[in-house]
């Protein structure tokens, strides 16, 4: 049996005249877990979207358990989906139903079990993310890691082979962030499943991760172990100029600094992207600057810089 459960190869999409994701690479193996980062509209959302059989390639090939999802028919494509689990970002429960009704719906929709075998089984998936005592529980009545972990639960009612989880740690506190990070860590050893990680989260990924994959507009940037990132994000300012504009972009993202190539707009697409949504000239308005101070010093004053904006004239 091969290692590798996903192979995305060469996947291009667009949206229209958009190419949201380029010619991107990625294999997944079994028992690891891969990180998948970039800044917000690098395509992360779009690819995981691929991998799960949501989106159709425009060119590319995306095979899942050995299946190219884009050939598969419906029946196909969703016993293929019955092999892997979707962690939410919201957790996605039903708020009308119970902590242990929303881990057993999975299975009465998708197997012939008797009800006391789905009890049994809703309370094995419940032990493994350390939450029987909240079975009885709504989700309005327990925490937002309880969600996530109870979100997990039902994730894991069909015995994936993969988990895919959409930003595992967003909306949580430090402790119970480091609690679900050790969670997913736990379950990857003791199920041997491939993990699929979204997230920004900078101290989660650092301590989950077999392997990291960094996109930026629409490009698989690197894709490497784990001490391949620590090495840039620990790079030494006065090396900089050793790294190639590509790796300087991934140090400043990993390290969250606030200058760096990032960061570095030129005027001419400052302006670009102010006419497009604004309709207006915004070296007209601010001299060039993407950033105006509202203040009558030198510059416009408050009345004057919206009349500019609205097109008043003095």
């Amino acid at each position: 049996m091969s290692d590798v459960v996903i192979s995305v190869r060469d996947l291009v999409k667009r949206f229209g005249d958009q190419t949201v994701l380029d010619g991107v690479n990625i294999e997944v193996n079994r028992g690891e877990i891969v990180i998948i980062m970039g800044g917000s509209g690098c395509g992360k959302s779009t690819l995981l979207r691929h991998m799960v059989g949501s989106l159709q390639p425009n060119e590319g090939v995306v095979e899942v358990l050995g299946k190219n999802l884009a050939t598969l028919t419906e029946t196909e494509l969703n016993d293929v989906k019955k092999r892997f689990g979707i962690l939410f970002q919201s957790g996605a429960l039903f708020n009308s139903m119970t902590v242990a009704d929303n881990v057993g719906l999975i299975l009465e929709e998708h197997t012939d079990l008797d009800h006391s075998i789905i009890d049994m089984m809703v309370k094995i998936k419940l032990e493994l993310v350390a939450l029987r005592e909240a079975a009885e529980k709504f989700p309005a009545q327990i925490s937002g890691g309880m969600k996530k972990r109870a979100g997990l639960a039902r994730a894991l009612a069909l015995d994936p082979e993969i988990l895919f989880y959409d930003e595992p740690s967003a909306g949580l506190d430090p402790v119970t962030s480091a609690s679900i990070d050790q969670l997913m860590m736990d379950l990857t050893a003791k199920l041997g499943v491939a993990s699929v990680v979204v997230t920004h989260e900078m101290d989660s990924a650092f301590t989950i991760a077999d392997r990291m994959v960094m996109l930026h507009l629409g490009r698989v940037l690197l894709d490497g172990p784990r001490k391949d990132f620590e090495t840039l994000r620990d790079w030494p300012e006065d090396r900089l100029g050793d790294l190639s504009d590509d790796q300087r972009l991934i140090r400043q993202f990993l390290r969250g600094d606030p200058e760096g190539p990032l960061t570095n707009v030129d005027q001419g697409s400052e302006n670009a992207y102010a006419v497009d949504l604004l309709g207006v000239d915004n070296s007209r308005l601010t001299g060039g600057r993407s950033v105006q101070s509202t203040r009558s010093r030198k510059g416009l004053g408050v009345v004057e810089f919206w009349k500019g904006l609205l097109g008043h004239k003095s």
